[in-house]
């Protein structure tokens, strides 16, 4: 049982978690300081969580299964559960139809407008697995997905959006599609071999790295805006400085003539990212509301 477990945590990628967990609860936090001018309830922490958790599983359960074939034809995601043979893909529906339901019960705990807009976020969990197909826009679509965790804890605990969320969306989408970007580099003659789009495969290694560095450019001026909008202080100066500083140090480490620090780039750079802007901005709004 436990090893069933162990599979079903790596088909969806739980330590990928540091990428959008923080966030989400920064957009809480955030949100509600700036709606309400106070910090967001335990309770809707938990929810958030369980919201995230639900909704993400189900997301990656949905991309392994429609990818199945195209990963077994990979070398680097052959040893994936579904085509390695470890979960069965009946196995991954139902996982998938339970992490919906985790997700529709927390969001319905939270707020009303949060529920109504589950529609538009299952069409974009479901949109997303097959935009590789079609375009090489994909990353920007995982991007406007994955952000959806953050403005959904915004809307969780405000009951609604306004341009300062919406910068706040903008920003970490350009994020996600960075470094998804960079992710995409080490498939880029597997995608053109297969027939698969993205940003690699269509315009070449070294143009795939410019790209990467221009969303992560816009991040970078979404996270100034937000310091100027918002009653953050100094505190998130700081870890926005740090942020700013991660961002360009995964792109200074990377180059068309040595991708050997890939890895380093998009995993250990953008979760660690994630966490220091979200522990210097709770840190503000704490200090300040508590």
């Amino acid at each position: 049982m436990f090893k069933k477990i162990g599979t079903y945590l790596e088909m969806i990628k739980v330590e990928h978690t540091l990428f959008a967990l923080p966030f989400a609860f920064m957009g809480a936090i955030l949100g509600s300081v700036v709606v309400f001018n106070h910090l967001p309830s335990w309770g809707d922490i938990g929810w958030i969580f369980l919201a995230m958790f639900g909704a993400r599983s189900a997301a990656f359960g949905l991309n392994r299964l429609t990818d199945q074939y195209i990963d077994a034809k990979n070398p680097r995601t052959v040893g994936r559960a579904i085509p390695a043979g470890l979960l069965k893909p009946i196995e991954v529906i139902l996982f998938i139809i339970l992490s919906f339901g985790v997700f529709f019960w927390a969001t319905a705990e939270l707020d009303s407008f949060a529920f109504r807009l589950l529609p538009i976020a299952i069409f974009m969990l479901i949109f997303y697995s097959y935009t590789k197909r079609f375009t090489w826009l994909c990353h920007v679509v995982l991007g406007l997905t994955t952000a959806l965790a953050p403005l959904g804890g915004w809307v969780a605990v405000t009951g609604q959006v306004d341009y300062k969320a919406f910068i706040f969306y903008i920003a970490l989408a350009f994020w996600t599609a960075g470094f998804d970007v960079i992710y995409a580099c080490q498939d880029q003659d597997f995608d053109s071999d297969e027939g698969l789009y993205s940003i690699p495969s269509r315009f070449g290694l070294n143009k795939a790295l410019w790209f990467a560095r221009g969303f992560h450019v816009i991040t970078a001026a979404g996270f100034i805006i937000l310091f100027v909008v918002t009653p953050l202080s100094w505190w998130y100066l700081m870890g926005m400085i740090i942020a700013c500083g991660i961002l360009f140090y995964q792109h200074y480490i990377l180059s068309p003539r040595d991708m050997s620090k890939l890895q380093t780039a998009f995993f250990t750079m953008n979760s660690t990212l994630s966490i220091v802007l979200f522990a210097f901005t709770l840190v503000d709004l704490v200090v300040k509301y508590l």
